[in-house]
């Protein structure tokens, strides 16, 4: 480089480094300057109420303000958000019933009781209890019948609906146990 290039890239330095520090001194004594601030405070307050002054015109001629439009816009958002939720789920149950959904399921299913019919009918019918075994989970009938005799007479119909109790659990009871 020249040296005359050198001195005016100097001199472009020296200048925005100068004129920046002035700037910032400038808008310091500006911004604390106390008439310039009570004048920006009351635009800033004229401002305020014009808006509000405004906003009660418009609701004088039953004309939406921009507050108003805002409020709703964001009630829109909020439907149309949970509209969408509402339409994923249907979307998942129209898919979980639809025609080849279902007809799968019950194919599926009624393999499997295929296969546990067959599985039954293949397997040995088990043995009869033991009859040790099988009185002494059996009750005894003539201990029902004593509690029957010892009521009186006057309830009689709920002693034959015992009756009927105590004989249809043994009969419940003999049942074998399905595998």
């Amino acid at each position: 480089m020249s040296d005359a290039s050198k001195a005016v890239k100097g001199l472009k330095e020296r200048l925005a480094d100068g004129t920046e520090d002035r700037l910032g001194k400038a808008l310091t004594d500006l911004l604390e300057n106390p008439v310039l601030t009570g004048v920006v405070g009351a635009a800033f307050d004229a401002r305020e109420r014009a808006a509000q002054a405004q906003e009660v015109a418009m609701g004088a001629f039953n004309i939406p303000s921009a507050a108003d439009i805002e409020r709703l816009t964001r009630r829109l958002r909020s439907v149309s958000q949970r509209l969408e939720g509402i339409e994923d789920g249907v979307y998942r149950l129209d898919r979980a019933l639809s025609g080849r959904g279902v007809d799968a399921r019950l194919s599926a299913i009624e393999d499997q009781l295929g296969a546990l019919a067959s599985k039954l009918v293949k397997a040995p019918r088990p043995a009869a209890r033991p009859a040790a075994k099988a009185a002494g989970k059996a009750r005894p009938a003539a201990k029902a019948k004593t509690t029957v005799k010892a009521k009186p007479a006057a309830k009689a119909k709920p002693a034959s609906k015992a009756k009927s109790a105590a004989k249809a659990k043994p009969a419940a009871k003999a049942r074998p146990k399905k595998a």
